[in-house]
């Protein structure tokens, strides 16, 4: 299972390291302890974080995005013997796109692990992130 440090679940979320951890002290996201006390979020937990604020509605700053670059994390993949549908939640955008099931597979998409949705006109490519 992934877990994420809170810096990058922030970069994630877009929002600040100090709102994640300030979310992880108030409730709102559940975090577990590493060996040497680091908090960390398993993907589980941070992708249902991802939907609830995607579900938020968008504040201005937020509502246009003049990037073709979506990082974030996959939310759901619901799948046949052929295609696949991948939802991917990046900060308040919900990026949906059809690829084949191969694809999953071999890029290892499923809820909590990290990818970038890339838009180019009416396409778009789903990559794994780092």
């Amino acid at each position: 299972m992934h877990r994420y440090r809170l810096g990058k679940a922030a970069h994630l979320l877009g929002v600040s390291p100090d709102t994640v951890r300030r979310w992880a002290d108030q409730g709102r996201v559940d975090t577990v302890r590493t060996d040497g006390g680091q908090r960390e979020i398993e993907g589980p937990e941070l992708a249902r974080l991802a939907i609830e604020l995607g579900d938020a509605p968008a504040d201005d700053a937020n509502s246009v995005s003049a990037r073709n670059r979506f990082p974030g994390l996959v939310t759901r993949v619901v799948r046949d013997t052929v295609m696949a549908q991948v939802e991917i939640q990046a900060g308040p955008h919900r990026v949906v796109s059809l690829i084949s099931a191969e694809a999953v597979d071999a890029l290892g998409l499923e809820p909590g692990v990290p990818a970038v949705a890339s838009i180019k006109s009416t396409n778009v490519v789903v990559e794994r992130a780092t």
